[in-house]
């Protein structure tokens, strides 16, 4: 574990690329350095992202990689790709200099040095993927090596943009640190990811804190992407990758809190965008946070709060916009030795006095949770996932059921479509999975399915989750009015039983001539 300097803790925050598009120069001219004065900050940055997920920087990587993969007719367009995401970095740093206040030699030499990084690394991939184009395809870990640009360019940014203002910062690079751990082999690595399982983050994290200590009195800024994995880290982590990193980071470190920092005020009851009464929550268990996110909120990668819990270290969302505020802070609920205060960390004055130190199980009551077991007697949450297909497969005399459902969810698996929900008999099963974006994969799965059973498809489907830590034995959840609304969507749209009615109006009436 890293030491901390001079007595101070250590903080881990971690930026998402929206964040970073929309607010770099408050972020590395306020944010962090009014953190860094009272604790050893460790920074992770995603890559650099606009309004939307497609215009950001990872998915215009992804796109380069589909470009390869087309052959020598696609060359013109993935070079003018790459030439994009060069010159919007370039454009960024650009915009960060061209304050007078940052006027001067000292950052004259740290912004030369960083254009000409960007300017690399940009044509080391460029020359990789026209090398790729020959052969057509990139294997998993070729295309792990280009997506990890996206951060390595973010990360020599905020390092440059917080070194001009005064704040000594250094890049930290991890995507090498998988073969630093477990050896250059692929065969070692998944066998080290097979025998290990969560165990194995547990190993990069001390990986991490070599690198940490190696940047002295400088702020790591880390990047999120850490490591070109077995498989792929988008096949194995998904996108949430950073959020790992930054959990990973902070139990290398033992950090007195992780901090997530996204554009919104924390959780809240339900999407505000929808529900204008949506109200903030202070606290919700890491339980209740892994559904949440499961089931549509984008709260944080299950894995992240796997990390957490085992390092005993409490994580908080906050708003870049409002950085003064509490945000929602996770408590572990296994841990022994949660503080005794769940204040934000916080050196950004608001003009108020120094909040009062509440014990957490005050705290936790307060917010509607019960017990040793934190139980609450109302849901915390109520969360949508929209864009979900039903699909009902029943199965022909042909198909053994021994075989039925394995044969579904072989079919699930080859065309890479994760499943939300599922209910199963002998010889039906009725899945709930998100649409996927590409429309021949969905027929490719109907025709697949055909061949062992009947298959209907119910596209435009929603699904309702109503969260809350321990809620399964509680009397009075639901009203009598809501559990037949329930049954009655159950029947008519998984079940597809008719109601009475219609099943009156499927009778012909007579006469009838025999």
């Amino acid at each position: 574990m890293v030491t901390a300097t001079a007595s101070k803790p250590w903080l881990v925050q971690k930026y998402g690329g929206t964040s970073l598009g929309k607010l770099l120069d408050s972020i590395c001219t306020s944010i962090i350095p009014q953190y860094s004065a009272e604790h050893n900050l460790i920074v992770v940055c995603s890559a650099f992202s606009g309004t939307i997920k497609a215009s950001g920087t990872t998915s215009l990587l992804l796109q380069c990689i589909t470009y390869a993969e087309l052959g020598i007719d696609s060359q013109k367009r993935l070079i003018d790709l790459v030439d994009l995401i060069k010159e919007s970095h370039l454009n960024m740093l650009e915009a960060f200099a061209s304050s007078p206040t940052r006027a001067g030699t000292a950052y004259s030499q740290v912004y030369g040095d960083t254009v000409s990084s960007i300017k690399k690394e940009c044509e080391s991939l460029k020359r990789f993927l026209l090398a790729a184009q020959i052969v057509g395809e990139l294997s998993p870990r070729s295309k792990d090596r280009v997506i990890s640009l996206g951060e390595k360019l973010a990360c020599m940014i905020v390092a440059a943009c917080l070194t001009s203002t005064g704040n000594p910062a250094k890049p930290v690079f991890l995507d090498n640190i998988i073969s630093s751990a477990f050896g250059c082999s692929i065969h070692d690595q998944v066998a080290a990811l097979e025998r290990l399982g969560p165990k194995f983050y547990h190993v990069l994290s001390d990986q991490i804190s070599g690198r940490i200590r190696d940047c002295g009195n400088a702020i790591p800024i880390v990047t999120g992407f850490f490591g070109i994995m077995p498989d792929s880290l988008l096949q194995t982590v998904g996108r949430g990758y950073s959020d790992l990193c930054a959990a990973m980071c902070a139990g290398a470190v033992g950090a007195e809190e992780l901090q997530i920092w996204k554009e919104v005020d924390g959780i809240f009851t339900a999407d505000p965008r929808k529900v204008p009464s949506a109200r903030l929550l202070s606290t919700v268990t890491p339980e209740e946070a892994a559904e949440l996110t499961y089931y549509g909120s984008e709260v944080i990668h299950p894995l992240t709060m796997d990390q957490i819990r085992d390092a005993c270290i409490p994580l908080r969302l906050k708003n870049v916009f409002k950085p003064s505020g509490q945000g929602t802070i996770i408590y572990p609920s296994t841990n022994p030795a949660t503080p005794d205060s769940p204040a934000s960390i916080s050196p950004i004055s608001s003009g108020t006095s120094p909040q009062s130190i509440t014990p957490l199980s005050s705290f936790m009551l307060k917010n509607g949770y019960y017990g040793a077991q934190q139980e609450r007697r109302k849901p915390t949450a109520v969360t949508v996932k929209d864009d979900i297909l039903l699909i009902n497969v029943i199965c022909n005399r042909n198909t053994k059921s021994q075989g039925f459902l394995t044969q579904v969810f072989d079919r699930l698996e080859r065309n890479k479509i994760p499943v939300d929900l599922v209910a199963t008999s002998e010889r039906h099963v009725t899945l709930a999975v998100q649409s996927p974006s590409d429309p021949s994969t969905l027929l490719r799965l109907k025709d697949e399915l055909e061949r062992f059973g009947q298959v209907a498809i119910s596209p435009n489907m929603s699904i309702v989750t109503v969260v809350g830590h321990k809620m399964r034995n509680m009397v009075g959840v639901s009203s009598a009015d809501d559990a037949l609304a329930a049954m009655n969507a159950i029947h008519s749209e998984v079940l597809k039983i008719p109601t009475q009615r219609e099943q009156e109006n499927r009778f012909i009436p007579g006469p009838w001539l025999y």
